[in-house]
């Protein structure tokens, strides 16, 4: 019986997270499977990814062959890098105190990467919410002297609309006193 290692898609429409199993090539997509060995949801940046290391590598070891996007999520957590070096403690290449130290090795720069994007992105939220805050804050100073520029625009003409007056009316004293 040929196995793969594939997803199986959940969620709701528009809104999918996967199970990576282990199933018949000729089961159906979302049909019967013969061991659940992780989780994957791409809805999150970064993609959540869980994945059993240790039933991977045993069915990987067992011949079971992943899909192309299993083979990148087990690549991702380092399933297959564990397998090439366990394959080559068994052809004698090295021990296996070398193949876990090169292991070791791997993950941690592989660790630091993840949290240097986790980083980067948190930065990158909290660098747009300040420009957000900024871009509302100027729009709210450049209405507010617009109103009290406008405000005194009106109040301006009815303070000389009287004093205009005046003149007018001492004009009308003399015209009456002339006629």
């Amino acid at each position: 019986m040929p196995t793969r290692i594939r997803l199986q898609r959940k969620g709701k429409k528009g809104r999918p997270y996967y199970h990576l199993v282990v199933a018949d090539s000729r089961a159906p997509r979302d049909g019967k499977y013969i061991e659940r060995i992780g989780a994957y949801d791409p809805n999150q940046n970064p993609a959540f990814i869980e994945v059993n290391t240790d039933k991977a590598l045993d069915w990987l070891q067992k011949g079971a062959q992943p899909s192309d996007t299993c083979r990148a999520i087990l690549s991702y957590t380092g399933v297959v890098y564990k397998n090439h070096l366990a394959n080559g403690v068994k052809k004698g290449a090295f021990d296996q105190a070398e193949a876990e130290r090169r292991f070791d090795i791997w993950k941690n720069e592989k660790t630091t990467k993840i949290e240097g994007k986790k980083s980067k992105l948190a930065q990158g939220a909290e660098a747009a919410q300040k420009a957000r805050i900024d871009a509302e804050t100027k729009k709210a100073a450049d209405h507010a002297a617009a109103l009290s520029a406008k405000l005194a625009a009106a109040e301006a003409p009815a303070v000389e609309a009287p004093a205009a007056d005046a003149p007018a009316e001492g004009d009308a004293p003399a015209e009456a006193a002339a006629e």
